[in-house]
């Protein structure tokens, strides 16, 4: 048995830490729907006399994978915007995404920085039985317009505030140490959290047009505010500790800034807009700034009506 669990936990220290990996699968997720957000699709042809109103439907998908473990569903944005006049617009915008956690048997090491555990840490561990689901959902308010700057051109722009709420649930794995002092040690560890925040955004758009089609290249920044702290719940022998790294002094990093930059591709026939630009940069930059995680896709499009 313990030759088992020896050979089982070989290459665990050269990875990241379950606790590290499942912050960023969530933060990722959260990515994608800033990538997402319906700002650059509505009403592009400009008010018209008999309506100044227009409404916009966006569907998206996001998977995101470190390992075994991942988080994958579908986004789905409603959005209405009103023109104030030739040069801006107003939009309102809602937004549920829903995601399923699922992991095979891992080997990480155990790290718990939400609790001091009676433990030895960091310690390589397996990690089995993730079954859980994830929903993101809230609203915002984007007032854009048109600016004419000489290094940057002629562009629109797009400031506003959104309200967002990450709900994790069942975000919990079995974990069996595999090395040192604790080999053998079971129990459970869980990252079920909600964590709510209001995120300002900026961003800035060229928009194209030839023929039918629209082109419009952007990039967008957003600031969840506040950072939280990660909770977590574990349990082993003799113990159950539930605690948050904020209280327990290490730290606020759930909630990370992000940029994401898109391209926007419109057959304006059809109002229809496929984000090719945002497929390509958050599978490239997401696993770059969040180490651990292999790979990120989103596939996302917006129809106008």
């Amino acid at each position: 048995m313990a030759f088992a669990l020896a050979f089982s936990s070989q290459g665990a220290h050269a990875k990241e830490s379950i606790e590290f990996v499942a912050e960023h699968l969530a933060e990722i997720a959260m990515d994608n729907r800033y990538a997402s957000l319906p700002l650059w699709n509505s009403c592009a042809a400009g008010p018209q006399a008999d309506n100044l109103f227009c409404f916009g439907v966006n569907a998206a998908y996001g998977s995101t994978h470190s390992g075994t473990l991942s988080i994958d569903g579908p986004m789905l944005a409603l959005n209405a915007t009103r023109w104030l006049g030739e040069k801006y617009r107003l939009s309102g915008f809602v937004f549920v995404d829903d995601f399923s956690l699922r992991g095979g048997v891992e080997h990480r090491p155990l790290h718990t920085l939400f609790a001091d555990v009676p433990i030895a840490q960091p310690v390589a561990a397996q990690f089995t039985g993730l079954d859980g689901k994830a929903r993101d959902v809230g609203f915002g308010l984007a007032l854009n317009g048109t600016a004419d700057i000489r290094w940057l051109g002629s562009f629109e722009w797009s400031a506003g505030l959104m309200w967002q709420q990450f709900k994790l649930s069942d975000y919990r794995l079995d974990y069996l140490i595999t090395e040192g002092p604790d080999i053998g040690t079971t129990g459970t560890v869980d990252y079920s959290a909600t964590y709510n925040h209001v995120s300002p955004f900026l961003g800035a758009a060229w928009r194209r047009t030839r023929g039918d089609w629209e082109f419009t290249p952007h990039v967008q920044l957003a600031l969840p505010r506040p950072r939280r702290g990660i909770a977590g719940h574990i349990t082993g022998p003799d113990f159950d500790l539930t605690g948050n790294t904020a209280d327990n002094g290490t730290g606020t990093p759930f909630g990370d800034p992000s940029v994401t930059i898109g391209f926007n591709v419109t057959y304006r026939p059809w109002n229809l807009t496929v984000d090719l630009g945002s497929t390509i940069t958050q599978a490239l930059i997401e696993p770059q700034i969040h180490e651990g995680v292999q790979h990120n896709v989103l596939l996302t499009a917006h129809w106008t009506f």
